[in-house]
């Protein structure tokens, strides 16, 4: 993707975005400065120019959901270690009008929670998928869950092909190559689950990562495309056994 192709995100307003924005831009420079990485390296192994990896560690740049999975893919950390700031209190509420909107070319997201239980992690997010585009992604760490709430929705996990409708679930190893498209006439509402084992994720309350963290996150990431999908055997389960390994 060029400097050119990266467009704004979709926005309820401009406070929004500079959180975003703001929050990548910090949780961003200090992810690359743990893996050692210089910005021309970090362009290199992303395909992203450099020119927008140095506007986004900025805060002027514009994220869009393909950059931050490029982005996760390639430093072996989860989306939420990139965009989003401090867990919440215990108690948390997400107004539907008040949560950011992180755009691709085909999905919008809005990030709700991030829980952490026992060795466990899982991003939840409200996901609506387009009329106008098929979201694809090259793969990335985790397990991927979607429940299907309104509409019809085309995935593709590696060679395996499932159309869902309201009610319906599919789980994947998220490694594996997959898209998202909504067949139908109509958008897809629908919920996303993102699951991670707890040593992949790269905790950021300090200014460095020791060696042995480093090591850790480096193991995990190599074994995350080993783990078996988590989907039901009956019903439109894909399964990375069936593909090579968003």
């Amino acid at each position: 993707m060029n400097d050119a192709e990266e467009p704004g995100p979709n926005r309820a307003g401009e406070q929004d975005a500079e959180t975003v924005r703001g929050v990548l831009a910090a949780n961003l420079k200090r992810v690359r400065a743990q893996r050692g990485l210089s910005l021309s390296e970090l362009s290199r192994r992303a395909g992203i120019g450099k020119a927008t990896l140095s506007q986004l560690e900025s805060g002027a740049g514009n994220p869009t959901l393909e950059t931050v999975l490029g982005l996760s893919r390639v430093l072996g950390v989860p989306i939420s270690d990139l965009v989003e700031a401090r867990p919440a209190d215990e108690v948390t509420v997400v107004r539907a009008a008040d949560a950011e909107v992180l755009s691709g070319r085909g999905v919008d997201l809005r990030p709700l929670r991030r829980i952490e239980s026992g060795d466990v992690v899982f991003e939840i997010y409200d996901q609506q998928v387009r009329t106008d585009g098929t979201q694809i992604s090259a793969g990335h760490i985790g397990t991927e869950h979607t429940v299907v709430q309104a509409g019809r929705l085309r995935v593709r996990a590696g060679r395996r092909e499932v159309e869902l409708g309201p009610g319906d679930y599919v789980g994947f190893d998220a490694s594996l190559p997959h898209s998202y498209t909504a067949v139908g006439g109509g958008p897809v509402r629908s919920v996303l689950l993102l699951q991670y084992r707890a040593e992949q994720r790269l905790h950021l309350a300090g200014e460095g990562a020791d060696e042995g963290a480093e090591e850790a996150v480096g193991r995990a990431v190599l074994e995350s495309a080993a783990q078996p999908a988590l989907g039901p055997s009956p019903g439109p389960s894909l399964r990375p056994s069936l593909g090579s390994a968003h």
